[in-house]
This record gives C-alpha cells, structure tokens and sequence, in this order.
C-alpha cells in the first residue's frame, strides 16, 4: 500500500538538477523521512495502458478496462482513493518491489511466476489463441508450420511456445515456425498481421476478441488453443495484509453480484472464474473471513455463461465507429505539452552541464581529465534508457529511499540532462580546439586575461562553428524524449501508442509523427535563423 504525504508535493516542487545532488548526499532520503504527519491510503494499480480489454486509454483520454473498474469497486469499499498507473511492461517487478505501485492488476497470469508475488485466487481463466487472415489458409495449430509469428514480449502467449513450462507438443510447434518474433504490444502485433509481415499471432482470447470486433471479414481466430491459465492480482512478495484486503472485497463483490455486473459489462462471461471455493493461491489455504452480514440479497457464487460476440459489451466505445480525430489530437496535445516539458528542462540544464565537463576535460589536471572522460565514456558508451532505470530506481535499491511518483518525472530530466551534456561536451570541446592558438596569444599580447580571452574571442568563435552538430543533437532531443515510457512517464508518442491501442488504429501514431515532424521543423528553422545571424564570424 502507497501512502501519499503531505510532503510529497513540497519534494515536487523546484528540485529540477539539484534531485540527483540531494539522492547522491542521503538529503532526498531524510526529507521523504521527515515528513509523517498527515497521511492518506492509496491503492496504486499498475497496469500496461495497451492491453484493452483489461486496461486502456479510451477515447476520452480516461484509463478504462475491466481490471480497472473491479479496482475502483475494491477501492470505492475500503475507502481507499485508486491510482491507475500505465507501467511499461519490462519494469513491472522493479515498480512493484521499490514501492512505486501497490499491485499488477493488469490479466497478470499467475503460470510459472507463483512463487515470484503474493496472489490473489484467479478470477479469470485466460486461455492463448491464434488470430490469422481468413484468406490465410491456415485452418489448425499444424498449419503455422514453416509460418512466422508473432507475440508480445514477456506475454503468455511466448510462455506457451518456449517458456521451462510449455507443453512439448507447444515446443515442437514453436520450432516448426519459420520465425517466432516479438513485439512491444498487441497493437503492432496486428499492424503486422494485417500488413502481411507475418502470418499469426498467438495472443490472450479476451484481447483477441476485443482486437477482433468489427474485423471478423478479416481475421478469424483458430478453434485449437494453445495453453490455458489463470488470471490473478499479483502483490509484492510477502504482503499478505494488503492480499487478504482485496481477496475478501473481491468475494463480497462477488457474494453480492457486482462482480458479475461488471464481467457482464465487458463481455468476459466466459472466462471469468473467481470462486470462494478456490484457496490455492490463498496462505493457510482457507479464504478470509467475509462479513456476510452486511452484505445485500446473495448473488452467484460463480460467473458463467456466454460471452458477448466480438468484444466487450460496456466501455470499448472507442472500439466502434471512426477515428474522432479531434479527441485524439486534444489527448495528444497534453501529450505533447509533456513532451515540450522533457526537451526544455534538458537543453535547459544539459547545454551548460556540457560546457562545464568539457573545460574539466580540457584542464590542465590529468585527474579531473580522466574522470571528465570516463563520465563521457559511460554516458555515449550505454542505453540512455539504461541510463534512466539507474537514475529512477537507485535510490530505493542503493540507498533504500522510497521516492514519490512525482520523481518520476525529476529522473526522466536527469537522465536525459546527463546523457546530452556528455555529447554537447565533445561537441563544445571539438569546437575550443578548432580556433587557432594564435588568436589565444594574440590576446595574451593585448593583455586579455584568460576569461575574457574565452568569452570574447573563443566562445563567440566556437558557438558559430558547433551549431550544425548541436542543432542535430537537438533534434534527435526532440525524438528521444519517447524514451521516457522506460519510467512510465506520459509524453506524446507513449499517449499515441495507447489510443492507438484502444483505437486499433495506425492513425493516432501518424498524427504523433506529424506532431515531431512540425516541432523539429520549427527547431531547424529557428537554429538556421541564428546561424545566420553569425555570419559575421566568417
């Protein structure tokens, strides 16, 4: 469970570069220590916002999904205040092991990682799928042999085919394929099936039917399946309390029939399995104690039926009609003010960071050179997504310090800021080194001091020469702040890939290209304007 203090939006307000300073001293840590006095109990979901049904954007630019609403009902009775947090995918176990997120809510299945996460007792019995064209002449599993296909990463679906536990006749299968390849998310998946890049894709039989509405002429789903498993909410490790919470609210929902309304209301009659009969899952093996008493008139003890044809029956507006191009850009617009903030704060900071490691790079002290040039080396040397983990996640994993959610965004600027200071520094040194030495002894002579020999003779030199290699390395900036979806921060592209997702479209990412397209033109006009204006330095 998340606590938000008070403190939480003084350590939000004005940290900017100083953040890495405090983290590094221990200071970050005794200011979130500090702070005790008024708390309120939170309940942060973290979920993939690319995984309708079960968690989405949807056209109004609300997290949606039926994972989400049974979250806002569990919340809704222990008074708890809900926080829908989209999480990439790769990083949910360092999100949930450093506090960041209280739960994986998210059709987060519970085969082969039981021993991984505190669960809850299923509540969906999920099974994996193959989608091809219908014109595909692939009718059965056997005739994928020689095909490429397509999964998403760290999915179910790979699990199946490769993982230690898949079934040998799944193995054979999987190396009967021409190719088993990976995507980031379901959404491309389907771009790549529909474009003919491959030929299936092996996925979960509730986003297959979500995917699949309106395109029956198109796709069609294989009778065969591949494996089944269940459907949980995984907990850290040890947290039995926060488990037991939800376990038993879950049961009430379920006792009373609200669960069922709301399985009703995504079409998932057919999967859902949450039972007071099923304790596998449960410390102890018996389910907590559920106060009957103040409960309403006893709903079903166990959801079945049949399933809406196609998709979810409530909430998936976004799935049917057209595009609504004015919703997408209005979500994209906020997405882009996220994405102004990230490359502002970065030149902001790294530009004159940059001039600072390359006069440390370029003193007469070999020790200060050498570490000038080991930091220069490991910041062009490694991933700057890389980089961003290490900057996010150290403070919990090396100095024990749980951060607020408003780090996030503090980690993203002083990741970007040290990664671009270390090129802006070549960039800047290569520049210094270029003016001829004669123009340095020549001031001597006229009595210039060594500052302002630098600042009125090299520098105006050096800023006209770097210009073209700076304005490239501000542009790639501008495309480089997507990368800030590695710390689950929402900037444009991160928001495009999710309506696209919810839209089941390639549209909202062509406007988000069209977004990048118009704000790096802009960058080149402005940087060609000012290198004109030093012509002069000719």
């Amino acid at each position: 469970m998340q606590k938000e203090k008070k403190c939480g939006r003084r350590f939000s307000a004005g940290l900017g570069l100083l953040c890495l300073v405090m983290m590094l001293t221990g200071t970050l840590g005794m200011s979130v220590t500090k702070c005790q006095a008024v708390e309120k109990e939170e309940f942060i979901v973290g979920f993939d916002a690319e995984f309708p049904p079960y968690g989405y954007r949807d056209e109004s630019g609300e997290y949606v999904g039926f994972d989400l609403d049974l979250a806002e009902e569990v919340c809704k009775r222990n008074n708890w205040t809900l926080i829908k947090r989209p999480i990439a995918w790769e990083s949910k176990d360092s999100e949930l092991e450093s506090g960041a997120i209280s739960c994986i809510w998210n059709g987060f299945t519970m085969d082969g990682r039981e021993d991984k996460y505190t669960w809850s007792t299923p509540y969906v019995d999920n099974s994996q799928v193959v989608i091809v064209k219908k014109d595909s002449g692939i009718h059965q599993l056997s005739d994928l042999k020689g095909k490429i296909v397509v999964v998403q990463n760290d999915s179910s679906a790979l699990a199946a085919l490769t993982g230690e536990d898949a079934s040998k006749e799944n193995k054979a299968l999987a190396a009967s394929f021409k190719e088993l390849q990976q995507v980031a998310d379901y959404n491309s998946a389907m771009m790549n099936l529909e474009s003919g890049m491959v030929d299936a894709i092996a996925m979960d039989i509730g986003v297959a039917d979500y995917q699949l509405a309106g395109k029956e002429d198109v796709f069609v789903m294989l009778e065969e399946h591949l494996s089944t498993e269940a459907y949980g909410i995984g907990f850290k490790l040890g947290d039995t309390e926060l488990r037991d919470t939800v376990q038993v609210t879950l049961l009430e929902m379920l006792y009373d029939g609200t669960f069922d309304k709301i399985v009703k209301k995504w079409g998932l009659e057919s999967s859902a399995c949450l039972s007071t009969e099923d304790t596998k899952y449960i410390d102890g093996g018996s389910v907590p104690n559920i106060d009957t008493a103040k409960l309403a008139t006893p709903g079903p003890q166990n959801v079945s039926g049949t399933a809406v044809s196609g998709t979810a029956a409530g909430g998936n507006g976004s799935a049917k009609g057209s595009t609504k191009i004015l919703g997408i850009l209005r979500q994209l617009g906020s997405g882009m003010l996220a994405t102004l903030a990230i490359f502002s704060l970065t030149l902001l900071f790294s530009m004159p960071l940059g001039l600072l490691i390359s006069a440390v790079r370029m003193c007469r002290f070999p020790v200060l050179q050498w570490i000038a040039r080991i930091y220069i080396s490991i910041m062009r040397g490694t991933p700057l997504m890389l980089q961003l983990f290490v900057v996010f996640f150290a403070p919990y994993y090396v100095f024990g310090i749980s951060t607020s959610y408003s780090y996030r965004f503090y980690a993203v600027i002083i990741g970007f800021s040290l990664n671009y200071a270390a090129y802006f520094a070549e960039i800047y040194r290569s520049g210094i080194q270029s003016i001829p030495i004669g123009q340095r002894e020549a001031a001597k002579v006229m009595g210039y001091s060594r500052p302002q020999t630098f600042f009125r003779i090299i520098f105006p030199q050096m800023v006209k020469r770097v210009l073209p290699p700076v304005t490239n390395e501000i542009i790639t900036l501008v495309k480089d702040t997507s990368l800030a979806f590695a710390l689950s921060y929402a900037e444009m592209f991160t928001i495009g890939k999710q309506i696209a997702a919810a839209e089941k479209s390639l549209y909202p990412l062509f406007l988000a290209g069209v977004f990048y397209y118009i704000f790096n033109f802009i960058v080149a006009y402005v940087m060609e304007k000012f290198e004109k204006k030093l012509d002069y330095y000719r």
